[in-house]
């Protein structure tokens, strides 16, 4: 059988009929075409329509109230604020060097003394009778040493007799050195000058080598102990003046200087320990009081701060609102070191410009304002 149609032979014919046999799917492809135009146009509008919409929304809206701050340079720092609490100076254990009968207590607890001053004496008729001995004696070597001396210059007694002699005249001075130096501890001094903060011995108590006496603190100058937590070792290190708050004399602020921090942890709780020195020559400031070391880290003198509340933190990433015209912007910043509830502002922000501090979670970017209070002075935003 022959087919209905026979192939066409040309070019031309081939392409006719290439034309002719595919025009429904050409059909069908410009009809696509045609839905997806129509769509987006649809599309386009739509957005159109929302927008103004919006913008409609907004300008019916009633203004918002808020408060603004106009941002300018000053000063901020990061700060630790950390307990610690006032230490003598030196603490001096005074134990007896000898052993006797408390005959007199001279000084009492409390008494402010000077180095030198007695503190208590020791009932020394023994330790006297043993110094004449022994100055006796003394005498009577020398005597004896004397007299062979010159007796030994005629040749008369042996070199060996002579060296005992003078052996036995260093030995009796060396023995009334030592009861001397015996009589002399009889009475006890006090070797700095300090506060008496405890007598230890009482009078008619005998008293053995090595038993305490009193304890004696100096005082002239103080010690204000802070523990350091260990993530701020370095930046303490660099540090050399620090101010201290002492509570108990009404807050008096004293500048103390860095004199010691211990080179490993002397807590459980990994604090190391940091000494202050503190000039003291009214002895007002006493051992035991509480004190806070107000601790400067970091310092910025020329920068942006702004109240830390007024920044939003959403999705990852922290804004602020600035207010210019009766508008509000939205401003992604980055924040550097806080003080308090102030917080320096790094990017985001230029001097002069007005942040949004109070209503600033009641809009949002392009949103009328009502600025009903412009601050200048941080100090007087209140949380």
């Amino acid at each position: 059988m022959q087919s209905a149609y026979e192939k066409p032979k040309t070019i031309r014919a081939k392409i006719v009929f290439f034309i002719w046999f595919n025009i429904p799917r050409f059909v069908l492809l410009a009809m696509i075409i045609l839905i997806v135009m129509l769509f987006m146009e649809v599309s386009d509008k739509r957005s159109t329509i929302m927008a103004e919409q919006q913008a409609a929304i907004k300008q019916e809206r009633p203004p918002v109230n808020t408060v603004v701050m106009e941002v300018q340079p000053g000063p901020i720092s990061n700060r630790l604020n950390l307990p610690g609490s006032i230490e003598a100076w030196k603490t001096l254990n005074l134990t007896a060097k000898i052993a006797g009968t408390v005959d007199e207590i001279v000084a009492r607890e409390g008494d402010t003394v000077s180095k030198g001053d007695v503190l208590l004496k020791f009932e020394s008729d023994d330790y006297r009778i043993a110094l004449e001995r022994a100055q006796a004696a003394y005498r009577l070597a020398k005597a004896d040493y004397e007299r062979d001396k010159a007796v030994f210059a005629k040749g008369v007694i042996p070199p060996a007799e002579i060296e005992a002699r003078e052996t036995g005249m260093q030995t009796a001075k060396a023995d009334l050195d030592n009861a001397k130096l015996q009589y002399e501890r009889c009475i006890v001094t006090s070797p700095i000058d300090g506060v008496v903060r405890r007598i230890d011995a009482k009078t008619g108590m005998f008293i053995g080598v090595g038993d305490p006496l009193a304890q004696i603190l100096q005082i002239n100058q103080v010690k204000a102990v802070i523990g350091i937590p260990e993530s701020d070792v370095t930046a303490v290190r660099t540090l050399d003046q620090i101010d201290v708050e002492i509570r108990a004399l009404d807050n008096r602020i004293v500048t103390a200087t860095r004199h010691f921090i211990s080179a490993s942890p002397e807590t459980m709780a990994r604090l190391y320990r940091l000494e202050l020195a503190i000039d003291n020559p009214d002895h007002q400031i006493l051992p035991g009081m509480f004190v806070r070391a107000d601790i400067v880290k970091q310092r910025r003198d020329q920068a942006l701060a702004i109240p830390f509340y007024s920044i939003i933190s959403r999705n990852d990433e922290q804004y602020i609102f600035v207010e210019k015209d009766g508008i509000v912007e939205k401003r992604i910043v980055e924040t550097g070191i806080m003080e308090q509830w102030m917080v320096e502002i790094t990017t985001g922000v230029r001097p002069g410009e007005h942040v949004v501090v109070e209503g600033h979670r009641d809009v949002e970017d392009g949103r009328t304002v009502k600025v009903v209070k412009v601050l200048t002075d941080p100090e007087t935003l209140t949380l």
